[in-house]
């Protein structure tokens, strides 16, 4: 219990700010990049609410499991498997990870998370991402990092063409990698798309004792 709590605060913080500016894409790349980016914009523009179950995978091998809900704009809950006492939210502006094993919170503005680039469908990709190479028609793969600071890290976004899913694409899930090295991956699958999500949904109990006044 200890042993999987610990590694998933370490993946869980691979999920903490990276730079979302000034990345360069090669002038002979300019055109495909720029097309497939418009094509993960389109994706995201008619994605209102996604839900989706998420399977975390850490460098070490170690897997948790958990449910994922997301409402544009900004909003986001990672509910991990019930043994797992810890949670991340975005309530819109801000992403807050909970930690009721230990009373703690910590928290950071959603637009300096590699997750704003999924979280908010008016951002320009083509300002800040790149498209990498799959060897597939039907998957597209995005990086964001800033070069100019890696110590942020880099986080990889998956998506597949699919006919049925919004502006003909479904995320599968992303790999982020911190500065050390640690390297976390999330693999979704049954993801419904625009279905009814109460703003509820991303509240959360406040773990930390209260202060008497």
């Amino acid at each position: 219990m200890i042993f999987k709590t610990l590694s998933t605060r370490a993946a869980v913080w691979t999920l903490a700010p990276l730079a979302a500016a000034g990345l360069a894409v090669a002038a002979p790349a300019i055109a495909q990049a720029t097309g497939a980016l418009t094509s993960v914009q389109a994706h995201l523009k008619s994605t209102s609410s996604m839900t989706a179950d998420f399977v975390q995978t850490d460098r070490n091998g170690q897997r948790l499991t958990g449910k994922l809900t997301l409402k544009r704009p900004g909003k986001i809950r990672f509910q991990y498997q019930k043994d797992v006492p810890l949670l991340i939210v975005g309530d819109g502006s801000r992403l807050t990870m909970i930690d009721y094993q230990v009373k703690q919170v910590q928290s950071w503005p959603v637009r300096n998370s590699p997750l704003g680039a999924l979280l908010d469908p008016d951002r320009d990709l083509t300002k800040y991402a790149k498209v990498l190479p799959t060897g597939s028609d039907d998957v597209l793969s995005v990086e964001v990092k800033d070069p100019k600071r890696p110590e942020y890290g880099t986080i990889t976004m998956v998506f597949v063409r699919d006919g049925a899913a919004p502006g003909g694409l479904r995320l599968r899930g992303w790999v982020a990698l911190d500065s050390q090295n640690n390297r976390t991956r999330i693999d979704l699958s049954n993801q419904k798309f625009n279905v009814a999500v109460a703003d509820s949904a991303f509240k959360w109990t406040d773990p930390r004792p209260r202060k008497r006044t």
